[in-house]
């Protein structure tokens, strides 16, 4: 590994960070902190889940549970902070887009209180299409996985 990518692997991207680099804002903003990030390869990204969620009034009062789509949300930001920051100029003015989720599975419920660290894999680039391999964990267990495809488009 060369010093550049060795750097890179090792910058942390922190929450002000990040809502330079995507449009998502409260409550809908799903990453803390994005670590480990490789250009074009990989990144991590943090999500502390705190009672204080306004997803906890109703998914489920008596026991909370993290939907399993904010979870899918939450690897889609951190894979967008992955293509935007690999990007760089070229990524200004666009936004990045769902096109497909496949494989979703969820594993494990994710509560308040759980930190879980999503890990992205770049399986895929061609122009602006990406695809990527997403596993989430909560300390070392898995508690959901997919695979999905996203576009990098003009805002406009």
């Amino acid at each position: 590994m060369d010093s550049e990518s060795t750097t890179a692997a090792t910058e942390v991207f922190d929450i002000e960070r990040i809502l330079e680099m995507i449009p998502h804002r409260y409550p809908f903003l799903m990453i803390d902190r994005v670590s480990d990030l490789v250009p074009g390869e990989s990144a991590i990204g943090h999500k502390n889940v705190t009672i204080n969620e306004p997803h906890f009034q109703g998914h489920f009062p008596s026991k909370p549970v993290m939907p399993g789509v904010l979870i899918i949300e939450a690897m889609a930001q951190t894979s967008a902070v992955l293509v935007v920051h690999t990007l760089g100029e070229e990524a200004k003015g666009k936004l990045v887009y769902f096109m497909s989720v496949d494989n979703a599975k969820f594993r494990r419920p994710v509560q308040p209180g759980d930190t879980v660290k999503i890990h992205v894999t770049t399986k895929q680039h061609r122009k602006a299409v990406w695809k990527f391999d997403c596993v989430a964990k909560v300390d070392e267990t898995t508690v959901a996985d997919a695979t999905f495809t996203a576009m990098i488009m003009d805002e406009k």
